[in-house]
């Protein structure tokens, strides 16, 4: 998407265009055949749904066609990942990779030892401690709305309640899994549809997404890196940092090493 002269235009593909992707089971097959994938378009050219479609079929409201329905659908699919994963923008992660981006993003910790090392603010803390969870980080589901009163960022509470959200998607301590309307009091549904939140622990459960741990947190972003890089050959070593790396809290780095392009992929997929 790009913003010229005070408008914003799709990056979209042709209709009859080989690489289109026409609906959900094929935007699911995209993701699993490259581990994720942005929602919108960035610095790796392709790398995107909005360019897996044409500009024309989105914001119509039709499930069927829309991209922007499909995230609302997908949310929901055991298959996949929903969230703010990419320089906090919208994407994918497929469930056979998210243990791959949980080892990495947050760097061997779980959410409660990042707090007792102090590289989690007070804020994300009263947004994790919300969600009342166990000590395998499972717990309940909330609208996002509703996780901005309770944790105390409503009028007059804390600030930056987006902000700091969406750096929790992007260490993988929380996802978005539905997209629900509010309720008035007759039980009745209006409004926009919004997000709903939970931790990946509580959709996959705690051994799943943490399987990747025993490995060094450098080999899963190569792995990360590699794959993107497989289907993308041209995307530079800024562009991939850019879309993929994370600032470790505390730190300011990405901690992410230069990737060898002349290694192959399989090198750093598990077996």
């Amino acid at each position: 998407m790009e913003f010229i002269n005070g408008e914003f235009y799709m990056k979209g593909c042709e209709w009859n265009s080989p690489k289109r992707i026409h609906d959900t089971e094929e935007l699911v097959s995209k993701v699993q055949e490259i581990g994720c994938l942005p929602l919108f378009s960035n610095t790796i050219p392709g790398f995107s749904v909005e360019e897996h479609a044409p500009a024309g079929v989105w914001w119509t409201g039709d499930p069927g066609t829309d991209p922007w329905e499909w995230r609302q659908i997908l949310a929901r699919d055991e298959r996949v990942a929903y969230g703010k994963f990419f320089g906090k923008k919208a994407g994918f992660i497929a469930k056979e990779w998210f243990p791959v981006f949980a080892n990495y993003r947050r760097n061997g910790y779980d959410y409660d030892s990042l707090f007792e090392d102090e590289l989690a603010s007070y804020r994300s803390k009263r947004i994790m401690d919300t969600f009342l969870l166990d000590e395998k980080m499972t717990g309940r589901e909330l609208l996002s709305n509703e996780l901005k009163e309770r944790a105390g960022f409503g009028k007059g509470g804390e600030k930056n309640f987006d902000g700091v959200l969406a750096d929790l998607q992007m260490q993988t301590y929380l996802i978005m899994s539905d997209f629900r309307q509010r309720r008035n009091k007759k039980g009745q549904t209006y409004g926009w549809h919004i997000a709903a939140v939970k931790t990946p622990e509580t959709k996959w459960g705690y051994d799943f997404v943490t399987s990747g741990y025993a490995e060094e947190p450098a080999e899963s972003w190569k792995k990360i890196a590699m794959s993107v890089l497989d289907a993308f050959p041209d995307a530079t070593d800024t562009a991939l940092q850019k879309e993929l790396a994370i600032r470790y809290p505390g730190t300011g780095k990405t901690s992410v090493t230069t990737i060898e392009r002349k290694t192959s992929l399989s090198a750093y997929c598990t077996q």
